[in-house]
Formats: structure tokens, sequence, C-alpha cells
């Protein structure tokens, strides 16, 4: 297919752009395969490049203007004999999956409706393929390349340098014991790979019991998974049951976090699904978390942009509307789960088991975020990398289907939802708690989270590492990791109060503890300039004292090579 075909007007001038904080634009919109183009001759505009594949949706209204009216447009009428119409003008509204709301003024009726077909056609591709991070080419020289930066085998290397209780496994090298987990897993190395195959048919999408975080203190570990298809007989499995064992020490206990209220978990039998049952697992305490499931989650996001975006209402109707999206509690639901499985293995001194019911969406938010509270390097810009490809891309969240649309979208489908969106918004509740303990600034988590929903980099493309490879995205496309991790790039996202803290950090949960993240839900209504402003000067008193401090290490060492020199000199 050609992009050209979608394409019914590729330009139009005169077109206006209108934008929240900012003071309308005239100029020349292009339409290009992946591109919405504002250009104006104005001096100090700059160009609007919007990808295609950033569109949520789109609003179109035409307006009929009269003959002896100005060029102000009304609002819409009928013709008569002694009015007649000299054009139209047409309003497309358009609405991102970050949030963005633009309305663009198109002359002509005719255009305008071109242009927001074309709009639509273009937004709404339906091949991987004809995405952009297939054409795109980078202009800037690759240092590093990410697809190879956080592999397995590296992540690996971390826990067989300090225990030999653990192996890396080829069973899933063709990805036919489970489609949704990478070629390479880490798993027990007293349980081959003949009892992990019956283990996968025990397990929801063949998702086994597999190593998430290996906690060095005292060499506890967290295990994810998918739910065990007990079923109503109670059927169960003895190389599941051994290899869930595995993982214990003589004489411990361990702990499963079940992501499911127990009445969810009871009903899952009826379709297949269930629980550990005790009788199966006596050396292993069930307890489960009402972390609310993905189909929710969609709903609570439009409810709270919803919120954010009518200016209208009063405080007790905002405070109304934020506590009926339900979001922030969404957050706490997650946080508190991911503080018990920290509190686990940290202070219990017990090994954990993750899982909800297909274990790719709450039970990753669950086993990543504990890492965040337990393990300091993930609290760095490249750690934190290294656990979103490790826990999210290469654990299999369907990012593909999850991130294809966002709050503005009409046509919802049910595996649509927020879940990365939530996780990033528990991770930046923990940093704005710990603020000297994270190496990066929010900034680098809205950069994810616009790339998870619209990119010019192959990394959030696909549901799993079996489509990636499929899809050749190594081979095809950029990697997002190998523009951040330029030097300048990084720069921009490093936290200039950032100390390294090698201590468990235990946020809190408590509702007056946890904020709306304005970051994001408010960056494109509400100005940022004084807090811009904030920033930049504590920054330069960051920088300021560093200066300082090092004069007063100079002086020192000035003033301790006189002292020497003076007793050598006294000295017979």
């Amino acid at each position: 297919m050609e992009f050209a075909e979608l394409i019914k007007t590729p330009r139009a001038d005169n077109v206006v752009l209108h934008r929240p904080l900012y003071p309308a634009v005239e100029g020349t919109l292009c339409l290009t395969g992946h591109h919405l183009i504002l250009s104006s001759r104005q001096d100090n505009t700059e160009e609007l490049w919007l990808l295609h594949a950033n569109i949520d949706s789109i609003d179109k209204r035409v307006v009929l203007q009269e003959a002896h009216r100005d060029s102000t447009p009304t609002s819409p009428v009928t013709s008569t004999a002694s009015e007649p119409f000299v054009g139209s003008l047409g309003t497309i509204v358009v609405k991102c999956k970050d949030l963005r709301v633009i309305r663009l003024d198109v002359p002509g009726m005719d255009e305008c409706l071109n242009i927001a077909s074309s709009i639509e056609a273009l937004s709404t591709l339906g091949s991987v393929t004809l995405m952009y991070p297939f054409f795109y080419r980078p202009m800037f020289e690759v240092g590093e390349d990410g697809w190879q930066a956080f592999l397995p085998q590296q992540e690996f290397e971390r826990v067989s340098s300090v225990t030999g209780d653990w192996r890396l496994s080829h069973v899933n090298k063709d990805f036919s014991v489970c489609p949704s987990y990478p070629a390479l897993v880490t798993v027990p190395a007293a349980v081959d790979d003949e009892a992990l195959r019956k283990a996968a048919q025990f397990r929801h999408g063949g998702r086994f019991p597999v190593l998430s975080y290996y906690h060095k203190k005292n060499g506890m570990v967290m295990m994810r998974s998918g739910q065990p298809l007990t079923g109503t007989n109670g059927r169960r499995c003895k190389e599941d049951e051994k290899l869930v064992n595995a993982t214990l020490r003589p004489g411990k206990r361990g702990y499963i976090i079940d992501t499911r209220a127990l009445n969810v978990a009871q009903q899952a039998r009826a379709k297949g699904g269930g629980f550990e049952q005790e009788a199966h697992y006596p050396q292993w305490r069930r307890i489960h978390k009402a972390v609310e499931r993905y189909p929710i989650l969609q709903e609570s996001l439009i409810k709270l942009v919803e919120a954010c975006n009518d200016q209208s209402h009063n405080m007790d109707r905002w405070l109304s509307k934020l506590e009926a999206s339900n979001w922030l509690t969404h957050v706490k639901e997650i946080l508190t789960t991911a503080c018990l499985a920290a509190q686990c293995l940290d202070r219990e001194g017990a090994s954990v088991l993750v899982h909800g019911t297909e274990g790719t969406d709450s039970t990753l938010q669950v086993t990543s975020l504990a890492q965040i509270l337990l393990d300091p390097r993930c609290r760095t810009l490249r750690g934190f990398q290294a656990l979103v490809e490790r826990e999210w891309l290469q654990a299999g969240h369907p990012f593909q289907q999850r991130c294809a649309q966002g709050a503005y979208a009409s046509g919802k489908q049910k595996w649509e939802a927020p879940v990365f969106f939530l996780f990033l918004d528990c991770v930046w509740q923990v940093l704005r708690q710990f603020p000297c303990s994270f190496e990066f600034t929010e900034h680098f988590l809205i950069l994810l989270l616009e790339h998870a929903y619209a990119s010019q980099f192959g990394t959030f493309l696909g549901n799993n590492q079996s489509e990636r490879s499929k899809l050749k995205l190594p081979q095809k496309t950029m990697s997002l990791w190998s523009w951040v991790n330029r030097p300048a790039e990084l720069a921009k996202f490093t936290n200039p109060l950032f100390e390294a803290n090698g201590l468990v950090i235990w946020p809190s949960v408590a509702p007056q503890s946890l904020q709306l993240w304005e970051g994001v839900f408010l960056r494109w209504t509400r100005s940022s300039k004084y807090l811009d402003e904030a920033s930049d000067e504590m920054v330069a008193i960051i920088q300021y004292n560093k200066e300082l401090q090092a004069k007063v290490n100079a002086l020192r060492r000035q003033l301790a090579q006189l002292e020497t020199e003076d007793k050598v000199r006294e000295s017979p």
C-alpha cells in the first residue's frame, strides 16, 4: 500500500493552529505518510511535527461564512437567496495519546474533510510494518546498540556471580513452551527442562514460575508466573510444585502474592484457572491483594483526563471527579502490594511468588515496583532501563494491545489499558517522596510514557519477544535505548539532587501522600513556567555548592601540604 493513496489533500495554506498556553499560529499544513506538519513563516515559531500514531481521535466541524460578514466564522447556518455564502471554514480538533489537544482551522469545506479523513486513515494503519519505526532513519551517531544493551545473559551474570542455585534455560528458545516469555529464562538449577515444560502446561499462557529478582542482602528471591490451572477439580502438577519449592531454603516458608481478590480467584476456577492449594504447597502462605485488572483501568483514565480538562468546575466538583475516577486508588493498591512483596523479601526473609491471572499486567507492576524499592540499581538511569526491558518488554507485557489507543479514543477495545502508564505514575509517586534517591527525573518517565504509545523507535512495538523476533525489529528499527544513552540525552534526564542511596526505601501509601501527576495530566493546560524557573534555580544553587565544595577541598589539601612542609623544616 502506498501512503499517497490515503492522503487526499497533502497540503493546505492559511491553516490556523490553536494550542493552550500558546498564541494562534497561521501557516501551511502538510501531511506525510507518518507526520502532520504545520510550518509558519512567522519569526520565533516552532514547527509542529505530530506523529499520526500519536493521534487518538479527531473531531471535525464545517462552518459556513456569509457574504455580508467578515471572515470570522459563525455558528453553522443555512443559505438563503438574499444572503449567499462565499466560503467555509473547517475546524479539526486533534486529540493525542499524550493527552495534548490542538485545533486546526482549515479554509474550505472540501480541504477540511479531506484532511480529516486522511488523518483518520493514517493514524489507524492496520499493519505494524507500516508504522514509522520501520521508515525512521536516525540523524545521530549510534554509540551503543540498544537492542544488545540489556540481554538476559547479562542479567543472569549478576545472579550467577553470587549464587550457583540458578541457571539460564533455553527451553523456550523457539517460543513454543511459552509464547509470551523470552527465549532465555532464569530458573532453579535443580529443575530440568522437562519439568519446566510440564509446569508450563499447568500455568496460564504457559507462564511457569521464573526468576524476577534476587535479593543479594539475604539470598531471597521473587518469582512471577501466570495463575495455576487447577480448575474446579483441584488439578495439581508435581513438577510445578517442585519448581516453586526449589526456590525455598531448608526450613524456610514463602509467600504467594495473588493480585486478585479471593472471590475473583475462586471464580477463576470455573473457567479452568484458580490458585495454589494449601495441601499441595504447604510451605507457602497465599495472600490475596485486590489489584484492579486491566479492563477497568481504561475507564478510570478516561474519567481522570476528562476531569483535568474541565476548567469550569469548582473545588468540590473537581475533588468529586478526581475521586470518582479511582485513578489514585489504583495507584495506592499497586504501591501497597509492591511494598508487601518488598517487605516479605527484606524484612521477613522469605521468597515470594507473584501472579494474577495472565501474569502480564498487575503481576509486572508489582514485581517491578518492588525492585525499585529494594534495589538501588533500579533507581539509576541505566538500571531503570534494564528493569523496563527485563520486567516489561522481555516479560511479555502486550504493549501493542494495551497502548493501541489512549484516553480520547472513541472505539475502545477490551485489551486496551494504561497498565504501563499506571506503573510509571507509581514510580513518580515514589520519586516525589524520595527525590534524592533517583538518578533520573520525571521527564524520563514522561519520555517512556510517550514512546510506549507513539514512537520513531521500535522498542515498544509488538506484544512479546516472539513477535519482535518475527518482525525483525533489531535489524529493521532503531532502539529507544540507543538514543537515550547518548551523553547529550542522558544529561537532560539526570537528577541534579541524586545521591546514591544503598538502602531499601519505604514510601508512604497513605491517601494524603499520593498526588495527581501534574507533569502529565496538566502539562498541556497549565503553564509550568514557574516550576521550570524554580528547577533551574535549584540546579544553579547545587552547581554553585559543588564549586564551593571543590574550593574547600583544594584549600584543605594546600593546608595539609603546608603543615607537612612546616614539620619537615622544624625537624632537626
